[in-house]
């Protein structure tokens, strides 16, 4: 029930308004009852002042959806208001002060330990009202304006908290919207953009090593660099509009041909399987950051890449042998991927396998 205050909304203003006017009728009627003289009628309005001012602090207090640092000293406070007319005036004072006292008891109490507060007001204040059956009319108004006045302000409250709730439902689901867009974009162009810059860089590093022995060589890798390069661009875009669609296939058709050109040998064996898109663009994006993991942090000279299925799963497994002693590689890449996997249903691995290589496996719904 307690959160922390939001800016005031129409239905916040429209339960001051009503809760106001009621507290407000409520104190005419009383001021109209009493009528014995000067020094019952100033008795009275003080009377209905402490009523109303309680009411007033309590009412504050549950439309910010918060309890008062004096909770619950006011709501005593406003049931002693209420009841103390009983004791000092004639004839059931406290019967045009009870229906606020109602709607304090449901809004800050719990609803089954209100009700039967408010059930036990009333019958208090009919027992004390009965006069005969000349009298029933008057006993009945009074006796049900108890449970309605107060069902109708515990209903304000309840619509004014729910309101604020919501805006700030929808302040906090934004933020959350951004933030994942934010995720997203910083996953993407990690795992995108990581594989084509080391492949720029170990393009650009092969050519000036064959400028001067192997000039059209160098030529043919500068092409190379030129549609990593590219490529690069189109991944940005790609990640810009939010638009990820891989092949399976082709990422390991490029993958194979970024690591023989590096002077890796890849050897891919893939199964004849149709994947969902969603588990097939999990996979493809394993074989993209497992393949920038051995560019950077490997000395493989062989890489194995592998799909097999069973039991209604597909399993991708990335093999090199050339993992470096001390820890493997850190950072959001394989954190990223983990991610990739959980959404696509599955789950990913990655370690070092104890004979001088690493193991990426990938596992998602076939």
């Amino acid at each position: 029930m307690l959160s922390t205050p939001a800016p005031s909304v129409p239905a916040r203003r429209l339960a001051i308004v009503l809760i106001t006017a009621v507290s407000v009728a409520y104190t005419v009627i009383a001021l109209m009852y009493f009528r014995w003289g000067a020094g019952w009628g100033v008795v009275s309005a003080l009377i209905m002042l402490a009523v109303v001012g309680t009411h007033h602090l309590n009412m504050r207090a549950a439309l910010r959806g918060e309890l008062s640092a004096r909770f619950p000293l006011l709501v005593v406070l406003q049931a002693v208001a209420t009841y103390l007319p009983d004791f000092l005036l004639p004839g059931g004072a406290s019967a045009v002060a009870t229906p606020m006292l109602a709607g304090t008891l449901l809004v800050f109490l719990p609803l089954g330990w209100g009700c039967a507060l408010v059930g036990a007001a009333m019958a208090y204040e009919g027992f004390i009202l009965w006069g005969g059956l000349d009298f029933a009319v008057v006993t009945a108004f009074y006796v049900v304006s108890v449970p309605t006045t107060g069902a109708m302000t515990y209903a304000l409250v309840r619509l004014a908290r729910t309101a604020e709730e919501l805006a700030r439902a929808r302040e906090e689901l934004a933020d959350a919207a951004v933030l994942k867009e934010r995720l997203r974009i910083s996953r993407d162009l990690h795992d995108g953009l990581g594989r084509s810059l080391t492949a720029i860089a170990l393009k650009g590093d092969l050519a000036t090593r064959l400028l001067d022995r192997d000039p059209g060589s160098a030529r043919t890798e500068m092409g190379e660099l030129v549609r990593v390069a590219r490529e690069a661009a189109q991944d940005v875009r790609r990640v810009a509009r939010g638009y990820r669609a891989m092949s399976l296939a082709g990422e390991v058709d490029r993958a194979a041909a970024l690591l023989e050109s590096s002077g890796v040998s890849c050897q891919a064996h893939l199964a004849a399987v149709t994947l969902p898109r969603p588990s097939e663009e999990a996979l493809a994006w394993g074989v993209r950051e497992a393949v920038t993991n051995v560019l950077r942090h490997s000395r493989a000279t062989v890489c194995t890449i592998t799909t097999s299925t069973g039991d209604g799963r597909a399993r991708l497994e990335i093999a090199n042998d050339g993992v470096p002693p001390g820890p493997g590689p850190a950072g959001g890449g394989l954190t990223g991927l983990a991610e990739r996997a959980a959404q696509a249903g599955g789950s990913c691995a990655a370690a070092p396998t104890g004979d001088g290589g690493f193991l990426l496996a990938m596992e998602v719904p076939a």
